[in-house]
């Protein structure tokens, strides 16, 4: 299937297998914008971002937080929306403490994010240090409650907190040897943490990893049955909630666009707002009967990224597909001129103007 853009923006497909085994093509468009300043309507960046292939990590693969997340899930129940940033000391004066928060929609989340703290000997055994100031702290997975401790006299003694397997903070098997081990750098508001133990709530803006507690259970049941009698296809009790990358606290039904974006302590004014663009993404098919079929792909991922001045939109359509992807000649993203559409009726190359022709005819001559 060729696929044809007319938008500036980055688009793509894959093939989404359905849990009956039904196939279809899944085409995902993604628009990368300028936070605008007050005042202002956001537009496309001169720089489109490409589509993410594979998960991506602060770290080793696994073993550290997500910052992007393949982006070509064959569907999204909800929309995610996500923050990859820092807690910023307002107008870079150092502090100690920041309250960051994030509001489109209904969703509404704030939580704390304090300066490095580590654990430190005290007179009554470790305690926590003072946090340090700061102008910038990332806010990550990796720097909230969470982590895999290990019994330092017993290696295969491990106890992993699921919620958030790749954090910090979390050391029931140290005990006494935790003396220079760091605390998370982000809490609930009103519940700071001083303890190694808990069952505090991981909090981040991110992407929740694919094997936190909160989504793997989503992937369904893989036993001996599913591996006799239904592999290579999905279980029946796989739910696709499981592509939902973001915490359930960070999901929305789809926005139609002009949703309102606030967010809080990620910018040194403190404060940044912005609309989401206005959502009108046509996605035609073509079959090989020339027969189209038109549908409007939906928002199901907003990435907020205020340290680089940006956040990026991504629509996704799919088709279920009666055989093969061959069943389809062309997909368009976006919406061609007419005289595109009447030159192909006829069997002839369409050029949008005399400039485009004469470049056509010269690199013909070239060649």
């Amino acid at each position: 299937m060729e696929l044809l853009k007319a938008t500036g923006m980055e688009a793509g497909y894959t093939l989404g297998l359905d849990p009956d085994g039904r196939e279809r093509v899944v085409v995902v468009v993604k628009g990368t914008f300028e936070i605008p300043p007050p005042g202002h309507s956001a537009r496309l960046a001169a720089e489109q971002v490409p589509l993410v292939m594979a998960d991506e990590f602060t770290g080793e693969p696994g073993l550290s937080a997500v910052t992007y997340e393949s982006e070509f899930a064959p569907f999204k129940p909800r929309c995610d929306v996500l923050v990859n940033g820092s807690a910023q000391a307002p107008y870079g004066r150092p502090v100690y403490e920041v309250t960051v928060g994030l509001r489109v929609g209904p969703i509404q989340k704030f939580f704390n994010v304090v300066g490095d703290r580590v654990w430190e000997n005290g007179p009554l055994g470790p305690q926590p240090s003072q946090p340090q100031p700061f102008t910038s702290v990332p806010i990550t997975y990796d720097r909230a409650w969470g982590g895999v401790d290990v019994d330092p006299e017993d290696a295969e003694r491990v106890d992993p907190f699921m919620a958030n397997p790749v954090g910090v903070g979390y050391y029931p098997l140290s005990g006494g040897v935790v003396v220079g081990q760091p605390l998370p750098n982000t809490a609930e508001l009103g519940q700071p943490i001083d303890g190694r133990t808990g069952s505090h709530r991981p909090m981040s803006l991110g992407v929740v990893g694919r094997q936190f507690e909160g989504r793997y259970p989503f992937a369904g049941t893989y036993d001996q049955e599913w591996t006799d009698n239904v592999f290579p296809f999905l279980p029946a009790d796989f739910d696709p909630l499981y592509f939902q990358s973001a915490p359930p606290d960070q999901q929305m039904d789809y926005p139609q666009g002009g949703e309102w974006v606030e967010v809080t302590g990620m910018t040194p004014e403190g404060r940044t707002v912005f609309q989401i663009p206005p959502s009108d993404v046509p996605v035609e098919f073509t079959d090989r009967e020339f027969q189209r079929e038109t549908m409007y792909a939906v928002i199901d991922t907003i990435i907020i990224e205020p340290d680089l001045g940006r956040f990026m939109v991504v629509w996704r359509a799919s088709r279920p597909l009666q055989e093969n992807i061959f069943e389809l000649n062309q997909c368009v993203v976006g919406r061609m001129a007419r005289g595109w559409y009447r030159a192909r009726a006829l069997g002839k190359e369409y050029y949008p103007g005399l400039g485009a022709l004469v470049a056509a005819r010269a690199a013909e001559g070239e060649g």
